[in-house]
């Protein structure tokens, strides 16, 4: 804007600029802003969601949360059929698919459940088949029956073992087959209060030993007492005395030739199993329990 110049005066008017800024006011009220910071809280949420299921869960259950993201084999067993989509340009029974006939194996039989049909030795051997437990079951109670014939025979052919006929019972239960030696009132397999094993029944054990060498099932041994105490429990108690018998019939077997791999499990249960359940402390809850175990692909089935 220009002023008029002083009167008489022959100076030129000066000039005045005026600048105004305009300030961007209100700036702070649109939106961008907040969808950044939403999206900050929901991953500061998301972050301390996992810190919290790392500290308020174990291994196993992490391993399932895993497993649960993580492609499973029903998912791998899907999409193989016949190559990836819906066939893929490729035929459902391929040789590389999906076994459909006894003659044939692919290579997606991996997948294939061992319950499911498959090739001719999909999960299984010539022995101790994986697939058909039923027959690996029926194969034990066949060697269970033949290993009882064969000893129930031969004690009848000793005089002396012929006295202990009485004191061995064969016992079918869901693990296996169990052989109990037991005690009575004029009997006992071991020396009173010890683990010394009388002559006929480690004659009797070793007998046991030759007829079940052949198999290969494995082997648990259990140690009972009756409910006598002793006068100083910590020198020696019925705990003791029935884990130490049942070791002791366990190294008479190996001395028979049983293999030390096959013994699965030796365990003594003092009076805690009692036979005689009225009277713990009639001599016949005293005994030995020599368990021959189905093999592993069947046990307690």
């Amino acid at each position: 804007m220009a002023a008029r110049a002083p009167h008489g005066a022959n100076v030129p008017p000066k000039i005045i600029y005026k600048k105004i800024y305009i300030e961007g006011h209100g700036g702070h009220h649109g939106g961008a802003w907040k969808v950044a910071y939403a999206d900050f809280v929901t991953a500061m949420m998301a972050f301390f969601l996992l810190m919290w299921l790392l500290g308020a869960t174990n291994e196993k259950q992490r391993k399932a949360l895993a497993d649960y993201f993580s492609p499973t084999l029903v998912q791998l067993k899907e999409n193989s059929a016949g190559s990836n989509g819906i066939f893929g340009g490729d035929s459902i029974t391929s040789k590389d698919n999906y076994a459909h006939r006894a003659s044939q194996t692919g290579t997606r039989s991996m997948t294939v459940p061992v319950e499911a049909i498959g090739g001719d030795q999909v999960g299984t051997g010539q022995k101790g088949t994986l697939k058909d437990k039923a027959a690996l079951s029926a194969e034990d109670r066949k060697n269970f029956e033949t290993m009882k014939r064969q000893v129930t025979m031969a004690m009848a052919s000793n005089p002396k073992l012929a006295k202990l006929s009485n004191h061995v019972r064969f016992i079918k239960t869901n693990d296996g087959l169990r052989i109990d030696l037991l005690d009575d009132a004029d009997y006992s397999m071991f020396d009173l209060g010890t683990t010394q094993l009388e002559g006929r029944a480690s004659s009797l054990i070793g007998l046991i030993a030759q007829s079940i060498k052949a198999t290969t099932n494995p082997i648990m041994i259990r140690g009972h007492t009756d409910s006598l105490g002793y006068g100083d429990p910590l020198a020696m108690n019925n705990w003791m005395l029935s884990s130490a018998r049942a070791e002791a019939t366990r190294r008479r077997l190996a001395a028979g030739g049983i293999d030390e791999t096959r013994f699965n499990r030796i365990e003594g249960v003092a009076d805690r199993e009692p036979m005689i359940k009225e009277d713990v402390a009639d001599p016949r809850n005293r005994r030995v329990a020599i368990t021959l175990l189905y093999r592993a692909t069947s046990f307690g089935q």
